[in-house]
């Protein structure tokens, strides 16, 4: 092994960047991977491929694309993340992905989280990632209904951008 790759990997490691454990059962499974992430702003979603020179991103979409399809609200509340998830689904079936397993690195599962909502937006769609009815947000959260009405309105016009 190269002495400079097992220095980063190491770092990595030590500061809390990667749970090698985890991606190594993550990688057991030979499906391609579901990789969520949020960063203050928007969220990203990815499938990813694992090849031996190094992990391969198939399709990849964020929630700032949501803003070209006529959303004019934040693109990090629960309604974004499940039309985020619903846009990759998306592109994901034109690029003839049928499964996934969730990787959501080191970030925290909680029930009905803006992750899962995003995960609820790539089921909807056809895509085939094992998980719990139990853990998705309530549709009237998915729709935002807890925030505003406009919002409501906003998200149904998006959706069927969006499904067209």
């Amino acid at each position: 092994m190269n002495r400079t790759k097992s220095r980063i990997q190491f770092h990595r490691k030590k500061s809390g960047k990667t749970n090698y454990k985890k991606r190594l059962e993550l990688l057991k499974s030979r499906k391609d991977r579901l990789v969520i992430r949020k960063t203050n702003k928007y969220l990203i979603i990815q499938m990813v491929k694992y090849e031996a020179k190094g992990d391969r991103v198939v399709v990849s979409t964020n929630s700032k694309e949501l803003v070209k399809l006529g959303w004019k609200n934040s693109c990090k509340n629960i309604p974004a993340c499940y039309l985020t998830g619903l846009l990759l689904g998306k592109k994901a079936k034109e690029k003839g992905l049928k499964e996934a397993i969730l990787d959501i690195g080191l970030q925290t599962p909680i029930k009905g989280s803006k992750l899962f909502a995003a995960l609820k937006g790539l089921i909807d769609l056809g895509l085939n990632v094992p998980s719990s009815e139990q853990i998705f947000p309530v549709n009237e959260r998915i729709q935002g209904k807890h925030i505003s009405d406009k919002i409501v309105k906003d998200f149904e016009l998006t959706k069927n951008k969006i499904m067209k």
